[in-house]
């Protein structure tokens, strides 16, 4: 197994990837230790903000946490995020120059797809696991297996309208690798650093996973 492989079992494993969109980096270590005190060791580091670059520094080797760089629309985003010791790269949108610049670093890189015909050109990229995304609107997990069906071994990672009332729902359906979302990591909540509360939602969350999934 090679490290992008390891690193998409990783994220298989944790189920649950929480998306931050953080305005200071120095919210960034106290956020990950409750992550990591809440059972999820990962933390999709959103490029929306100034601090995103600053962010993964300071994540990158931080305890057991799995860094990774979100919205990442361009060549130069991925290549700043990499240096910045992101694990791994998801994009809202599929641009083949972006899967390649990751893969030929090999880093595991997650574009966004919203139609067969993106699934498609994902598949001719080479990649088994897309995001899916924005998930709720295009349908929920209906839409997972509707798309999923013609495309045999495909894996997604819903985002978008993902929360506690439908997180089982999605992780109980097999195309489901993983589901990305920022219940547990609202802004509100960072910025008044009620990372307590942060604490106890990835709990919730994680007991969730355990009860559908089993672990």
């Amino acid at each position: 197994m090679d490290d992008s492989d390891a690193v998409m079992s990783r994220i298989e494993a944790l189920g649950i990837v929480p998306v931050v969109s953080l305005d200071d980096a120095e919210q960034a270590v106290p956020l990950a230790d409750a992550l990591c005190d809440g059972g999820l060791p990962i933390a999709e580091i959103t490029f929306r903000t100034d601090a995103a670059l600053a962010a993964i520094e300071r994540l990158a080797g931080h305890r057991d946490l799995l860094v990774g760089a979100g919205s990442v629309a361009t060549v130069g985003q991925a290549h700043d995020a990499l240096d910045a010791g992101a694990g791994f790269v998801v994009s809202p949108g599929l641009d083949p120059d972006v899967v390649h610049a990751c893969q030929r670093r090999g880093a595991p890189v997650l574009p966004g797809v919203a139609t067969p015909t993106e699934i498609m050109q994902a598949r001719a990229l080479g990649l088994q696991v897309v995001k899916l995304f924005p998930a709720d609107l295009l349908g929920g997990v209906r839409a997972v297996k509707a798309l999923g069906a013609p495309f045999p071994g495909l894996r997604f990672v819903p985002t978008g309208g993902v929360g506690p009332g439908n997180l089982a729902d999605w992780l109980a359906e097999p195309r489901v690798l993983a589901v990305g979302g920022s219940f547990m990591v609202a802004p509100e909540l960072v910025r008044a650093a009620r990372f307590d509360d942060v604490r106890r939602l990835c709990a919730d969350a994680v007991a969730v996973r355990t009860r559908v999934r089993g672990r």
